[in-house]
């Protein structure tokens, strides 16, 4: 049994703002997607498979490129489209009961511990699951944009991260029928649970942050700076 890796990478980034996507902003002297890259490098020998934007001009720029475990397929519009046809790459290689890690190219901070976490506590599961963290925050359901309607019972409630991992045969069909059915699924795990399946969750780390608008640059700075003295 083996394991993949895919990073959906073809986002324009539209709530970042400005010219250059944000996998491609500088992070102490490296570009984002070099080091979400290297945490899963160093993870074990996965490939893995960068799913880029099909008018992406930076990607074969980089060093990282080239790695001997690193293939590069075109993306979609949609962060699903690019799982998908990142799974339609590897379906001559791939079993049907091989493991599949999707991460986020956002999420640079994410800690190898964590990913390895995630892969032990989940090699006998029949589905797979997620890192997530318990949310600490109160949660408010708010309508008309500004309405509090009601307050979240907190207790029950996990905030999905990536690494999310499942079982290829699982994945590849969940997104294939959400094609069909012209729905939009905002990660993995939320395909599979639509078919009835239940994943499970794994305890992550708060630093595993995603950068999604340009001030989350400054987070991400203090987070691998704090890493780099603790871990």
């Amino acid at each position: 049994m083996n394991r993949w890796i895919i990073v959906p990478a073809a986002g324009t980034g539209s709530r970042f703002g400005g010219e250059v996507p944000k996998q491609y902003q500088m992070l102490n002297n490296k570009t984002v997607i070099e080091h979400t890259l290297e945490r899963l490098l160093a993870v074990d020998e996965s490939i893995i498979v960068v799913a880029v934007n099909t008018e992406d001009n930076r990607w074969q720029e980089l060093e990282v490129f080239n790695h001997s475990r690193i293939r590069t397929v075109h993306g979609g519009d949609e962060r699903a489209d690019s799982v998908r046809l990142a799974l339609e790459c590897l379906q001559r290689e791939a079993d049907t009961d091989d493991w599949v890690l999707v991460h986020d190219v956002a999420r640079p901070c994410v800690r190898v511990a964590d990913i390895q976490k995630l892969v032990d506590n989940l090699k006998d599961h029949k589905v797979g699951g997620v890192l997530a963290i318990p949310v600490s925050d109160t949660v408010k359901r708010v309508l008309n944009g500004a309405d509090i309607e009601s307050s979240e019972d907190r207790t029950q409630l996990w905030a999905a991260q990536t690494p999310q991992m499942f079982r290829y045969g699982l994945l590849s069909w969940s997104l294939k029928t959400a094609v069909r059915d012209h729905w939009k699924p905002t990660d993995e795990s939320a395909a599979v649970e639509r078919l009835g399946h239940t994943p499970q969750v794994v305890e992550g780390s708060r630093d595993n942050i995603k950068i999604t608008r340009s001030e989350d640059m400054a987070i991400a700075e203090a987070i691998m700076n704090y890493q780099q003295e603790t871990l």
